[in-house]
């Protein structure tokens, strides 16, 4: 072999090992750089599975939170509608007291009444006493009623069942032949309401009570004041037939 062929060879073989050694360092470093690639893509994921978890237990945090809100909003409208319903019965009552002592106050507050033509305020117990008397006159039973009546005017002597009270006192006491105090009724009658519808029924009742003491002249005067003082009246007319046979 020639001097020249040998030095081609060693430069192939040399050129040859600079290209193998020149593959295995690239080879070398494209390793590197994929597994550098794997590792931040392996971080990445991790911290992307790291915020995954954390999102997880926030968004079951929230949902826990919300079951609690839902929880509460449920016990606060259980609490809502009860305290509807005990405000509602509470009402109920407040107002079944009120009409009780509405019911309860009408039973005292004066009223408008009618007896004889006359009108005027009376409380329901007035009107109570006085009818409790006239049922007990009516009855026949005219000592009660004159107790009654007596008692009465002394505990109502303003009241406007007073005129018609005098004039069923002296009737029952007339019933009862206490004539003197029954003429003492009837001219308080005839002093204290002389226009009253009863009024000349009781005039003339003064005179049956003369006529009972047998006091005829007074009597008389009395029977002639009636047809002077109310003409035209059913009293009057009596009056006068009374007086006639007096005569």
């Amino acid at each position: 072999m020639t001097r020249q062929s040998s030095f081609s060879l060693r430069a192939v073989a040399l050129a040859a090992s600079v290209l193998l050694s020149a593959s295995a360092n690239a080879a070398l470093f494209e390793d590197t750089d994929a597994r550098r690639a794997i590792l931040d893509l392996r971080q990445r994921m991790e911290r992307q599975g790291e915020e995954i978890q954390n999102f997880q237990r926030n968004l079951l945090e929230q949902q826990n939170q919300l079951e609690a809100l839902r929880a509460e909003t449920a016990r606060l409208r259980g609490e809502k509608e009860e305290l509807s319903q005990e405000l509602s019965k509470e009402l109920r009552r407040a107002k079944e007291q009120s009409q009780g002592v509405d019911d309860r106050l009408k039973k005292f507050e004066p009223t408008a009444v009618k007896v004889d033509g006359v009108e005027f305020m009376a409380d329901p117990t007035e009107t109570k006493a006085y009818e409790e008397a006239l049922s007990a006159f009516r009855k026949g039973e005219f000592v009660a009623a004159a107790n009654s009546f007596t008692d009465f005017i002394k505990r109502h002597p303003s009241s406007g069942y007073v005129v018609p009270s005098l004039f069923w006192l002296g009737n029952a006491q007339y019933a009862n032949r206490a004539y003197a105090n029954a003429i003492g009724h009837f001219n308080a009658l005839l002093a204290k309401a002389p226009q009253h519808l009863r009024a000349p029924e009781s005039m003339l009742s003064v005179a049956n009570c003369q006529l009972e003491l047998k006091d005829n002249k007074a009597a008389r005067k009395t029977l002639a004041d009636v047809s002077k003082t109310y003409p035209q009246t059913e009293a009057a007319v009596a009056a006068s037939e009374r007086l006639a046979k007096l005569k």
